[in-house]
């Protein structure tokens, strides 16, 4: 939806199971209408499409292009984001680390995401840009037992197939007249984790790659070709994913802004937090609480603080379940998208606040007109917290356009705010 500040609002349809299109369709025929009407009866709403690589495909075949166009049209829709990063099957199968296959090191990830971005600029409104959300390059854990010239290999292979896709996209911005940025999605083991690690690939790989490519194969001045790659390729800020790196969202935001390294979308989501009892002997009840998130869909990585406040990083919850009795360690951040609206889980609590403070950063500084919630997993939640995933998505939509007027009300001191103020004072 359309934002009274200019922001596009949206979910990610990652949360619908589908990996063919006409699965996908019926979905979005499903969920969006009623969805609009009850949250944007009278202005268009967006949608954050996901396709996996075979819906892509299939979205391509005979007329149907032009006939979900035209459908969109017709229901007062719009697409402006597309979730890139998982290129197979997301639901009902083990995903695991599978998420990251195919990586930027295979020209099938390049082939899938120039798809995805031909699709997007044919649905994409006039005067509109569109963004798609990608992979964090690989995998790291896959590289642990690496040598030196493999790891930078990887590096080597995925920097120049972003070199043809920004190539690939300044043609389709000629062609087209819209321009569409992919958006590196850093994520927990993710070769790409925070902000630290994208300024570095930046610098020392992107810029020295893709400068003399785009140079040569555009025939672009320097500077031109820098522009493209700043313009082509932004990062996706996942709130969930960097609440679990412990980083702070103004202090990110200020250090990508230095680098000249733009936010091209935000993912509105929450991690599991746990606070750790000092009295490592009572853990053991609060191990079997967490027990139940730890499924075997996807992956939780769990980040571990402790009293000096290093961090210590698990590759899953199942895992770091037998170290929870670690005498130091104080607090967990597990990678689990849990529902923005609540903060409490059964004695458990959430990273909600870094979400909240995002929102509050946007109303100073706006770095991105797309938000998108993404809580995928409504499907794997224990029973206690799953809800009808038409009411579920509404009131995490809600919640956020709730936190966005709040943060207006308190910059315009408007009379509900002082009130507010002076009850809880």
């Amino acid at each position: 939806m359309i934002l009274d500040e200019g922001h596009h609002l949206t979910y990610c349809t990652n949360i619908h199971p589908g990996e063919g299109w006409s699965e996908v369709f019926q979905s979005l025929k499903t969920y969006l209408p009623p969805l609009k009407k009850q949250l944007s009866p009278e202005k268009p709403f967006g949608i954050g499409l996901r396709l996996s690589n075979q819906a892509s495909e299939d979205l391509l075949e005979a007329e149907r292009l032009q006939e979900f166009k035209g459908w969109l049209q017709s229901q007062g829709l719009y697409v402006f984001t597309m979730n890139g990063f998982p290129y197979g099957g997301f639901h009902h199968q083990s995903v695991k680390d599978k998420v990251h296959r195919p990586d930027w090191t295979t020209p099938d990830r390049l082939d899938y995401t120039v798809r995805l971005a031909n699709i997007l600029a044919e649905l994409l409104p006039e005067g509109m840009e569109g963004g798609i959300s990608t992979s964090p390059l690989s995998y790291k854990p896959w590289l642990l037992e690496a040598d030196e010239q493999k790891v930078k290999s990887v590096y080597a292979q995925s920097t120049q197939h972003l070199a043809k896709l920004v190539a690939a996209l300044v043609k389709l911005k000629e062609q087209t007249g819209k321009t569409i940025h992919i958006d590196i999605e850093p994520e927990p083991d993710g070769l790409l984790e925070n902000s630290r690690e994208v300024i570095n690939y930046y610098q020392e790989w992107l810029l020295p790659v893709g400068l003399p490519y785009l140079q040569e194969e555009l025939g672009l001045e320097k500077e031109a070709a820098r522009e493209a790659i700043y313009t082509h390729l932004q990062l996706c800020y996942d709130v969930c994913h960097f609440a679990l790196a412990y980083e702070k969202p103004a202090e990110a935001f200020a250090k990508l802004q230095h680098a000249s390294i733009r936010i091209g979308k935000i993912q509105l989501s929450a991690a599991l937090k746990t606070t750790l009892p000092e009295d490592v002997e009572t853990r053991g009840e609060l191990a079997e609480t967490m027990a139940v998130f730890a499924e075997d869909t996807y992956l939780h990585q769990v980040v571990e603080k402790d009293k000096e406040g290093h961090l210590t990083q698990y590759p899953d919850l199942t895992f770091a379940l037998q170290h929870i009795r670690k005498p130091n360690a104080v607090e967990w951040r597990t990678h689990f998208h849990v529902p923005l609206f609540t903060q409490e889980y059964n004695g458990l609590q959430s990273t909600q606040e870094d979400v909240a403070e995002v929102l509050r950063l946007l109303a100073q500084n706006n770095v991105t007109k797309h938000l998108e919630v993404e809580t995928y997993t409504w499907d794997v939640l224990p029973k206690e917290l799953k809800k009808d995933l038409s009411e579920s998505i509404r009131r995490e939509l809600e919640w956020v356009q709730q936190n966005i007027s709040n943060t207006k009300n308190a910059e315009n001191g408007s009379p509900e705010h002082r009130r507010a103020h002076e009850i809880t004072d």
